[in-house]
C-alpha cells in the first residue's frame, strides 16, 4: 500500500486550529469546510506551507510558527493618524474597533483603531496576527481527491467540475 504525502503542486484539505502562545484561538476550520489550497502555491503563510510538505494524508500534527514564518513583524510605518472627520460618524470610533479600509485597486485591508482623540484617529494597518507567533494543530484531511472520492464537495478541486 502506498502512503500518500502531501507534495508541492497537491492540492490538500486541512482541518486546522490556529493559536496564540496564550492559548487564544483565532481561528479554526471545527464546524466549517476544511482549508483548501494548492501546496507552495502562496495561497497560505509561509510557514504553514512549509510544515504540511511532506505530510501524510490523515497525519495530525502540532507547529509553532516563528513572526518570520507567519505575517512577519508589526511594521511602525503602518500605524497612521486620521483626522477624526475623515472617518464616518457612525459607528462611534472606539479603541480596539475592526475597520475595513479600502485601498485604490478596491481590495480590502483590515484595519483596528489604536488611539481616538478629540481630532483623530490612530489607525493600525499592520495584518491583526502581525509580529506573534502562531501555534497551529492540523490534519490532513485530502490530497487531490478524485471526482469520485471528494464526498460531493468540491470547494478545493474544482477539477470535478462541481458535481
Amino acid at each position: 500500500m502506498v502512503i500518500k504525502k502531501a507534495k508541492k503542486g497537491d492540492k490538500v484539505q486541512v482541518e486546522y486550529t490556529g493559536k496564540l502562545k496564550d492559548g487564544t484561538v483565532f481561528d479554526s476550520s471545527k464546524g466549517k469546510q476544511p482549508l483548501c489550497f494548492t501546496l507552495g502555491s502562496g495561497q497560505v503563510i509561509p510557514g504553514f506551507d512549509k510544515a504540511l510538505d511532506g505530510m501524510k494524508l490523515n497525519e495530525q500534527k502540532s507547529f509553532t510558527l516563528s513572526v518570520a514564518e507567519a505575517y512577519g513583524p508589526a511594521n511602525k510605518e503602518l500605524i497612521k493618524d486620521f483626522p477624526r472627520d475623515k472617518l464616518p460618524k457612525q459607528p462611534e470610533p472606539k479603541e480596539g474597533m475592526m475597520l475595513a479600509l479600502q485601498t485604490p485597486d478596491g481590495r480590502q485591508i483590515p484595519a483596528r483603531i489604536q488611539k481616538v482623540t478629540k481630532d483623530k484617529v490612530t489607525i493600525d494597518l499592520n495584518h491583526p496576527l502581525a509580529g506573534k507567533e502562531l501555534i497551529f494543530e492540523v490534519k490532513l484531511v485530502g490530497i487531490n481527491l478524485p471526482e469520485d472520492n471528494c464526498g460531493g464537495d468540491c470547494s478545493c478541486c474544482s477539477d470535478c467540475g462541481g458535481h
